[in-house]
């Protein structure tokens, strides 16, 4: 019967030589397609993990055996100390910042009709480079309102509350009629008196940043029962003129608040008009004339972005922008594959659409939503670039992170290669733990 279906002819019986050869043969093929990646995989990551390690153990030089002592000055020295608190904050907040940031992106790009653009707009950052982003975050910190645009928001917000003084410089010769009155402000030596003109004279004002619409100084005009005078810039552009004296060229401080002080309260205020002059009530009559230190208050420059203080939460700023969009795209898949029954079926029963992101939406995406996290925080421990292109030299002890000090304490003249590799380890071992984690979650999700 055999022969009959196969046509006559018996199938002869497989010989295990012949199958074992062929075996061979395959493994020997596909080492041999392996064997350039073996090679590059053990001289770019084996080898250096391997030295890296060995390297730690010895001092400075790399002659003498040092044993733990590289490991011991991790955790005792000052500057590596900060990085590693530093790497902290880093790992905690970005990831974090950043997945949240995506999730409530990728939920609203499902409720706008130009959903496309918007992903455009916010993945954007991420085709820019890390060099270039941290380039133009320094910029966008920039201490000088006219130049970082962080700042002049904060100015133009602050200046649209809180008038900026007009006068930051100003103050009085020893030979003018005036006093410190502590705080900034300066008051005259004697009493006004009505029917007198008081004069107040300043130095110290730049011509340039005099107000556009100030107009000649002029002495003011006596008037009965009340207290006038005049307040002016004693300085005569180009040299000349007489100090407590009105001259031609000299301008009126316009805008300069004067007040009238008796017995420490004010019992009267006014504004010098634009030549100076000033006119305060008969209630002035006998009080002393006083220039608040609203008048001399530096004007509000902003805010030092990359002093030690702000400099890492500012640096961590630049991080989310560039990779909240990473975030969303991944986030926005995951999104996409969601059950739309599953949220009509809740919204049917009553449920809010916040009582719907949080119990349906958020625990379905949760298996992406740790992908994105666990993906954010490997990347944020060496995090090296943005830290070392926006903090300043007066700022970067305060921004130091691991990948920075690695890169400190390994080049430049007074490197110390044990420390270097020490450092490098440690962040070796930081990074593991996240990998394994990921490695497991990935098993679980394909036995699903």
């Amino acid at each position: 019967m055999k022969s009959a279906v196969t046509g006559g002819a018996a199938t002869a019986p497989p010989v295990k030589g012949k199958r074992k050869s062929v075996t061979g043969t395959r493994k020997i093929v596909a080492a041999g397609f392996l064997l350039p990646a073996l090679v590059l995989l053990g001289a770019l990551v084996v080898y250096p993990i391997g030295f890296s390690v060995y390297r730690s153990f010895f001092d400075k030089s790399g002659d003498s055996f040092a044993g733990l002592d590289n490991y011991i000055e991790l955790f005792t020295d000052d500057t590596i100390l900060t990085a590693v608190k530093n790497n902290a904050i880093w790992v905690v907040v970005a990831p974090t910042v950043a997945t949240a940031l995506g999730l409530i992106f990728a939920v609203l790009t499902e409720r706008v009709r130009w959903s496309t653009a918007f992903k455009l707009v916010i993945f954007m950052p991420m085709a820019i480079s890390m060099l270039a982003s941290g380039i133009i975050f320094r910029l966008v910190y920039e201490q000088d309102p006219e130049r970082g645009i962080a700042n002049a928001v904060a100015v133009g917000v602050h200046d649209t509350f809180s008038e900026s003084a007009g006068f930051p410089r100003a103050r009085p010769l020893p030979v003018h009629p005036l006093n410190p009155a502590g705080g900034g402000a300066f008051v005259t030596k004697e009493p006004a008196r009505a029917g007198t003109e008081v004069l107040l004279p300043l130095v110290g004002v730049a011509p340039a940043k005099m107000p556009s619409d100030a107009a000649p100084a002029k002495a003011a005009r006596t008037a009965d029962g009340r207290v006038t005078g005049t307040a002016w810039l004693d300085f005569t552009k180009g040299g000349g003129g007489k100090p407590n004296v009105i001259d031609a060229k000299e301008l009126g401080l316009k805008g300069i608040k004067v007040e009238a002080v008796k017995d420490g309260k004010v019992v009267a205020s006014t504004t010098a008009g634009a030549d100076g002059t000033f006119s305060l009530p008969e209630a002035a009559d006998g009080a002393q004339l006083r220039l608040p230190a609203a008048n001399f208050r530096e004007p509000y420059n902003g805010v030092d972005w990359l002093g030690p203080s702000l400099v890492t939460p500012a640096i961590i700023g630049s991080y989310i922008w560039m990779w909240a969009g990473f975030a969303m795209v991944l986030i926005a898949a995951g999104l996409a594959s969601v059950p739309r029954e599953l949220m009509e079926a809740a919204r049917v029963d009553g449920a809010t659409e916040w009582q719907v992101f949080r119990r349906i939406t958020v625990p379905l995406l949760a298996p992406v939503l740790a992908v994105v996290l666990v993906t954010l925080m490997i990347n944020v421990l060496k995090i090296f670039d943005l830290v070392f292109i926006i903090a300043p030299g007066s700022s970067q002890d305060d921004a130091n992170v691991l990948a920075l000090q690695l890169y400190r304490s390994s080049f430049g003249t007074d490197a110390d290669l044990g420390v270097g590799s020490a450092i490098a380890v440690l962040l070796l071992l930081l990074v593991i733990p996240v990998m394994l984690f990921n490695i497991r979650r990935m098993r679980r999700e394909t036995r699903r």
